[in-house]
């Protein structure tokens, strides 16, 4: 009996202790993979719209498998890292692509990040038939940048030190296409700093249709002023140089050009005497010889859409003659996105646009200067995923349910039967098959990490309901033993009475008669919000642990941001700052009148224009706000770049005296409470200089304050020990001074 009532305490005592949740600490967050999400990465469909590949993870390496998209059987491997060696050494795939026939893969190896989406790699051809594998270019010239097949499958061009060249695949020897490339002066078939950053592209040359011309982009930086990094490592530090222009001064000069493989000649694409302009997008129609260019102005409120004809047919030496066959134009500015793609008849033009004050799909009859609106309401769409020629269907992601969600439609052409394709509220993402038969869907939401499934998309699919291919099973059961509380969402007012859209994450443990300190969580930039039904990754996890030490958290998107319609997006025009800091400070004084939220003890935290915001906030909220920590911050826009900032501002020539009145350097001397600003020395986006300023401006007013910079770290601040040393600061500087 005694031993019987021993089995049962024990019993009772384990389950006890198996229900204990644990706590979350820095170093399980940013320095173990205790919380990563798994994914499924690498997705190209076959041809056939069949099949697909993806690349697989694991300890022996990398590889490309393929899968049918009707039951996810894996019907092989096509090439394992493991198996690729090139002069005795291991050859990583860090990313790859097929030719047309899908005979040969371009296999990117040993890729090293150049700025936020650029990189450079030594490329190699890897033929699947016989299985070799042989280097690109000559490997002792440099990396390769850009590296794409021709779309008849039998060249490869890439850019190596600003310059184009390209290859036949049945040869080794190298074309040389440009000769100028010189750095920080001239860059052919890349693009700058600037286009790379605020144009989000960075591929500057595009085959023609039928492989026997590249158009391409060449950038004239030579009058774009100089910024100078120190790199920290060496006796005397190494100066990083690289053109960036800031708000009001000087860009590249843009041309477009072609080059005819056959007679090795280049033309120009006439683009007007105006040089200080902008060339967001160029593509070719598929009429082969047609080149459409995308032509804006610098303040960024006109866009139109260019035609010039390369035809073989035309008298040499006579210029490409040139025609616009769309024009729009906005009050204030005109975003440049990727949904844009002109249909096979050479004239249909899928583009989406703000102009009726949301965000919606048109189709622009160019010859005609008709546009047919496709999708309406006061609703967004926010990606446009392709057209189905053939069945007149559009697909699309879109906000229509709410700002903070996403969901996937199908439209008829003619705007019928508008039809949503995704089933779950959260955020869900789709990649379509060639042909639209399949899609993968990509669903998470604010408290749920990825769910990947196979959806078929025709009626003779036998996959008739959703195959999940990755759940997450791991991570989830890993989250199920933490203590976890749900994110909420809810609306708070804004300074100018708008329901502004906002979550709260509070104490496991949390009493309504309790009193709580806040924290608030900003980015605000245009069009950014952080009030998302979405899998926030590592953020997610530092808030769960503040809230397990006691805080509430809450992020609220004010006026300007994003998925409201054009007018409360564009309502920060001209006065960056300005209205965003009004909603913060009123949402913190109503979250302050809560019950449950200590109004003393109010902070907030952003990064990037995040901390610019909370530099703001600290300062001319000083009555409000206890505690603000700002990483990487704008402390001025006219030290920022002149896309960005000239969009949202217009030039400081113009518009000067709102890039001063709204910079928190100017408003220092109101600063009461506890500051912290952080910033990496090597960022080459939001520069080091922004945080000096700040510094200067503070000793100046005699104010104490916290600082912390990270040498040689960029505008992410990550690498090595980095993360966990970075959030270990922010954490020990809300528990003593919040």
């Amino acid at each position: 009996m005694k031993y019987s009532l021993v089995l049962i305490g024990l019993f009772l005592f384990g389950g006890i202790v198996a229900q204990e949740k644990k706590k979350i600490d820095n170093q399980t967050i940013w320095s173990t993979r205790t919380f990563s999400a798994a994914n499924v990465y690498g997705v190209e469909s076959m041809n056939d719209g069949v099949y697909f590949t993806r690349l697989d993870y694991t300890r022996e390496g990398t590889s490309i498998e393929k899968y049918s998209y009707e039951n996810y059987e894996k019907v092989g491997t096509i090439v394992k890292s493991a198996d690729l060696t090139y002069n005795n050494k291991a050859i990583s795939i860090d990313d790859y692509d097929f030719n047309y026939d899908e005979t040969k893969i371009l296999i990117a190896s040993d890729q090293e990040s150049i700025y936020r989406h650029s990189s450079k790699s030594f490329y190699f051809i890897y033929d699947i038939t016989t299985k070799t594998l042989e280097p690109l270019a000559d490997m002792s010239q440099g990396k390769q940048r850009l590296a794409a097949f021709s779309p008849d499958g039998e060249k490869v061009a890439f850019v190596r030190n600003n310059n184009i060249f390209y290859r036949f695949l049945n040869s080794t020897e190298e074309v040389q296409v440009t000769f100028d490339g010189t750095m920080n002066e001239i860059i052919n078939g890349a693009t700058d700093w600037v286009y790379e950053e605020e144009f989000s592209f960075h591929r500057g040359f595009y085959w023609s249709p039928n492989s026997d011309r590249i158009a391409y982009y060449k950038f004239d930086e030579s009058k774009v002023k100089e910024f100078q990094m120190k790199m920290y490592g060496s006796l005397y530090p190494d100066h990083y140089k690289f053109k960036y222009p800031k708000a009001g001064e000087d860009n590249s000069v843009v041309t477009i050009h072609v080059f005819q493989l056959e007679n090795n000649r280049t033309e120009p694409f006439e683009l007007g005497a105006n040089t200080d302009i902008y060339i967001p997008r160029i593509t070719w129609s598929n009429d082969q010889y047609t080149l459409v260019v995308q032509r804006m102005n610098r303040l960024q409120n006109k866009l139109e859409i260019l035609t010039g004809n390369f035809s073989p047919e035309r008298q040499p030496n006579i210029p490409v003659p040139v025609e616009v066959v769309y024009t729009e134009k906005a009050k204030t500015y005109i975003d440049i996105h990727d949904n844009t793609e002109l249909l096979s008849d050479g004239n249909t033009l899928l583009w989406t646009s703000e102009k009726d004050g949301f965000n919606h799909i048109y189709l622009i009859d160019l010859s005609a200067g008709k546009e047919t609106q496709v999708t309406k309401g006061e609703w967004e769409v926010t990606e446009v995923y392709g057209i189905d020629e053939k069945k007149g269907v559009i697909y699309f992601q879109a906000a229509k349910e709410s700002p903070t969600q996403r969901e996937v439609y199908s439209i008829n052409t003619d705007g019928s039967k508008l039809t949503k394709l995704s089933t779950q509220p959260g955020t869900n993402e789709a990649e379509f098959s060639n042909h639209f038969k399949y899609f993968l869907l990509y669903h998470s939401d604010a408290n749920t990490p990825f769910t990947v499934s196979i959806h078929g998309n025709h009626k003779k699919s036998k996959l008739k309901k959703p195959l999940v291919i990755e759940d997450n099973k791991a991570l989830k059961k890993t989250m199920e033993t933490y203590d976890l509380t749900k994110k909420t969402f809810f609306t708070v007012k804004g300074a100018a009475g708008d329901d502004l859209n906002a979550w709260m994450i509070k104490p496991s443990n949390f009493e309504e008669d309790q009193s709580y300190p806040l924290l608030m969580f900003v980015y605000g930039g245009p069009g950014i919000n952080t009030v998302n039904d979405s899998w926030s990754y590592g953020n997610y996890f530092w808030f769960q642990s503040l809230a397990q030490q006691g805080y509430v958290v809450v992020s609220v998107d004010a006026r300007g941001t994003g998925y409201r319609g054009r007018d409360f997006k564009h309502s920060t025009y001209l006065q960056l700052g300005k209205y965003e800091t009004e909603d913060q400070i009123a949402a913190a004084k109503e979250l302050g009148n809560l019950k449950y939220i200590d109004k003393d003890r109010i902070g907030i935290f952003g990064w990037s224009y995040g901390g610019y915001m909370s530099s703001l906030c600290i300062t001319k909220g000083a009555d409000v706000f206890k505690s603000a920590i700002a990483v990487a911050p704008v402390t001025n826009w006219r030290f920022y770049d002149n896309i960005y900032t000239e969009r949202f501002m217009r030039t400081p020539q113009e518009n000067g005296k709102n890039y001063d009145v709204n910079s928190p350097i100017n408003h220092v001397d109101k600063l009461k409470g506890n500051y912290l600003l952080i910033h990496g020395s090597a960022d080459d986006n939001v520069h080091f200089q922004n945080s000096m300023e700040m510094v200067d401006a503070l000793i100046k007013a005699n104010k104490q304050f916290d600082f912390m910079a990270y040498p040689n770290k960029n505008h992410g601040i990550y690498g090595g020990n980095t993360r966990e040393h970075l959030y270990n600061l922010m954490t020990n500087f809300l528990i003593e001074k919040l």
